[in-house]
């Protein structure tokens, strides 16, 4: 064998090594880890989506081989997409294991198909409405569907069990389906205190009525419960609640917001929920409450009080008489 040919041979075993390593290097960074699988949730955490964390967490799962790659992939999308390519949205998307890093990553820079929902407590079911609207992408003919109709098919259920919570909700779904979703969610979290309210002979509308009040009343959980007994003590002696967050809800919107202050005049506004003018309870729970403001209800605090105010810093003084009372909003708000 000639000198040549021998310096040839070895030329092209060379050349088959590196194409080897180069295609163990490509299968290793980029290719799929099954040449099967079907597609699965996968799900990006609220605060968890940076594009580390998202790549860490694909690699746990096991859908991509190298995080190298997934990363290459990343980049080799900017400038493609108006998408943050450096973050990922989060929500839910449908990927499999059976892809490549480019097609995980060109799905991860689409919209998710479930998107997270979060809805703090003591918002009015148009507050909610306006948050699903904006994350789902509801027109308004959605949107007022949600507030007139799809919340209002059952009388119990008007307002106060659109439960206040972390949803993930398929952008799909339909206004009913996400209204039942809210109202499932609350059965769930109320089921623990159904029994222990028959219990005390409150029923369920009732105790969900004096929730809503204590939610947007309190400066914090600590108050609650002391709120909760000078609502009973009112209400045992048959004296008008007189409770501005009632009015607020009667009131509806303003350019300040729906919760903005209220006026002199706004405690004259003619409705069931102006407890300034009628006694007892609203017809109907003013908000959703979380679960403190229901458990403050069962668990009121034993009190003489019958007034109560919060000064600058949230701090609640709660008085026996009007003129204690008087003397508190003198002390603390002027």
């Amino acid at each position: 064998m000639s000198k040549k040919l021998i310096i040839a041979i070895i030329g092209v075993m060379i050349l088959l090594a590196i194409l080897g390593a180069g295609i163990f290097k490509y299968v290793s960074l980029f290719s799929a880890p099954q040449k099967q699988g079907e597609p699965e949730q996968f799900t990006v955490a609220i605060g968890k989506n940076s594009s580390d964390e998202v790549t860490q967490q694909l690699k746990a799962q096991g859908f991509i081989r190298n995080e190298v790659g997934f990363k290459i992939a990343l980049l080799g999308l900017k400038g493609a997409s108006s998408v943050c390519v450096d973050c990922i949205q989060p929500g839910a998307y449908k990927i499999s294991k059976a892809m490549n890093v480019w097609e995980i990553a060109k799905i991860l820079q689409q919209e998710p198909y479930m998107k997270w929902v979060v809805v703090p407590e003591g918002l009015r079911k148009e507050q909610i409405a306006e948050i699903l609207a904006r994350t789902l992408g509801w027109n308004d003919q959605q949107k007022n569907d949600w507030i007139n109709k799809f919340t209002a098919m059952n009388y119990d259920y008007v307002e106060g069990v659109y439960f206040p919570d972390t949803y993930l909700i398929p952008v799909a779904e339909a206004p009913l389906e996400v209204a039942q979703r809210f109202i499932n969610k609350f059965n769930e979290k109320f089921a623990a205190y159904a029994d222990k309210f028959t219990a005390a002979n409150i029923k369920w509308t009732t105790a969900l009525k004096i929730a809503s009040i204590i939610q947007r009343e309190a400066g914090g959980k600590n108050d609650m419960p002391l709120i909760a007994g000078i609502i009973w003590n009112r209400l045992d002696i048959g004296m008008k609640l007189e409770i501005d967050a009632t009015v607020q809800y009667a009131r509806g919107n303003t350019p300040e917001g729906w919760w903005s202050s209220i006026k002199v005049a706004d405690k004259q506004i003619d409705s069931p929920y102006n407890t300034y003018l009628y006694k007892g309870l609203p017809p109907h729970p003013i908000a959703n409450p979380g679960l403190d403001a229901i458990d403050a209800v069962l668990n009121s605090t034993e009190t003489d009080c019958l007034f109560y105010l919060h000064d600058s810093n949230k701090q609640i003084h709660c008085a026996k008489t009007y003129e204690e009372h008087l003397a508190n909003i003198e002390k603390y708000l002027k």
